[in-house]
């Protein structure tokens, strides 16, 4: 059986609707938490698909909280093993800051649904599944595509919102995982953020309950064009 471990920030920041999808292709799914769990275990290197999952802190804030040099030390020997690696919001903010790209606010908070614009590449890649489906955007934070990276998408408010890194390693500044049916979750533990960015949670509410059916298919096809090319024989 194949294993899959998500490194958590946030209880309910989690794998959402990708979490069916690894079940029914056969991944055994093991959650850690970022900020009690031994990230230096021997077995975590060793798993199939390894997913940082975001949250409410910056890709530079070890003085802070200094269990984020712990990830980003998972991550550096991710990428150096060449193992599927997949990171959203601050999971994606910090593969880029392990290849050496920066990570800065954007002076502006991205919070809603709203759809992506793909690049070229990105039309030729798994997120070409999505369509023009919105998806939730929760940041503050942006980063710059790192060398040797491809950018992917974009939106009005970031214009680095998704990139790869050859066939392994995708990175998403949007929630694409994030399950509508669960958006309640999500409006009560960021409150004090909804408030502080003057945003209404009925509007987020009535938004994810429009996208309830079309957000978790298209959601599901990305992922699921992504883990085919991930056993895809590698080009000659």
């Amino acid at each position: 059986m194949k294993t899959a471990i998500a490194l958590r920030h946030l209880d309910f920041e989690d794998l959402g609707t990708l979490a069916p999808l690894l079940a029914a292709r056969g991944y055994a799914l093991r959650y850690l938490d970022a900020a009690s769990d031994d990230l230096r275990a021997a077995d975590i290197a060793g798993a199939d698909l390894l997913v940082m999952l975001g949250g409410p802190i910056g890709a530079f804030d070890e003085a802070l909280y200094p269990f984020l040099a712990d990830e980003l030390a998972l991550i550096r020997q991710r990428l150096q093993s060449r193992r599927p690696l997949l990171g959203i919001c601050l999971g994606a903010q910090l593969i880029a800051r392990a290849l050496g790209a920066a990570v800065k606010s954007m002076g502006v908070k991205e919070i809603g649904f709203a759809p992506l614009a793909l690049t070229t590449a990105g039309q030729g890649s798994a997120l070409a599944a999505l369509g023009d489906v919105p998806v939730l955007h929760w940041h503050g934070d942006r980063f710059e595509i790192p060398a040797g990276a491809t950018r992917l998408a974009a939106t009005p408010v970031c214009d680095h919102q998704a990139f790869s890194l050859g066939r392994n390693v995708l990175a998403l500044q949007c929630h694409l995982e994030a399950d509508p049916a669960r958006m309640e979750r999500w409006l009560l533990g960021h409150a004090c953020e909804l408030a502080q960015a003057g945003i209404d949670p009925r509007a987020l509410r009535a938004a994810a309950l429009s996208l309830q059916w079309d957000l978790p298919r298209a959601a599901q096809a990305v992922f699921a064009a992504w883990l085919d090319g991930l056993d895809e024989p590698a080009p000659t």
